[in-house]
């Protein structure tokens, strides 16, 4: 299956997220809307997987807008806390979501540990009105730093190393990210299979 629409909708009101992924699909001359130009509400992620949240999410929308939906689950894996906080990264430190306390509560449960390895995951999905699915998924290992660096990006990027990096996402651009992130790898799999 490809993907042969002109339109598509961002599920998501994520404004980092957004900006990420309008810039990976500008060469495409795809037109970008989002769940916040839409004013769509946000469905709860009642699923304890990427994939299953990222679909739920995807669906919701592409119901109410009869447009393909693309969305977005990832998170940031520790694997000193057991893979913590995982699919549950958004609303770790709890409502509203607040990522400066999420990497501080990230600093304080790993303590002294010595492993200070950590990846990110993204799954992709995007949903089209007549209920057919796509996804991909990708993934970027590195190390938990802290204190937190930079101001770039969103989320845990300031405490996330990739590998073969001595900068955190947070102090990196958003063109230099994307020779790293998880969602860009994600997307370029999504590109592959569907575009």
């Amino acid at each position: 299956m490809k993907f042969e629409g002109k339109r598509l909708v961002l599920a998501t009101h994520n404004k980092g997220k957004i900006e990420e992924i309008k810039n990976l699909l500008e060469p495409y001359g795809i037109e970008i809307l989002s769940a916040v130009d839409m004013d769509l509400p946000e469905p709860d992620e009642t699923e304890n997987s990427f994939i299953g949240n990222a679909t739920l999410k995807a669906k919701a929308a592409a119901v109410i807008t009869g447009l393909p939906c693309l969305s977005d689950d990832s998170g940031l894996s520790v694997n000193a806390l057991n893979g913590e906080p995982g699919v549950y990264s958004a609303d770790w430190a709890g409502i509203p979501r607040d990522f400066d306390k999420a990497m501080k509560l990230v600093h304080e449960k790993m303590g002294e540990a010595a492993d200070k390895s950590a990846y990110f995951t993204s799954v992709l999905v995007i949903a089209n009105p007549d209920g057919s699915v796509m996804s991909a998924e990708g993934r970027i290992d590195g190390q938990i730093v802290w204190p937190p660096r930079g101001t770039g990006g969103f989320g845990y990027d300031p405490i996330f190393m990739p590998e073969g990096e001595t900068r955190t996402f947070g102090e990196m651009k958003l063109e230099e990210k994307k020779n790293y992130s998880h969602r860009a790898r994600a997307f370029a799999q999504l590109l592959e299979k569907y575009f």
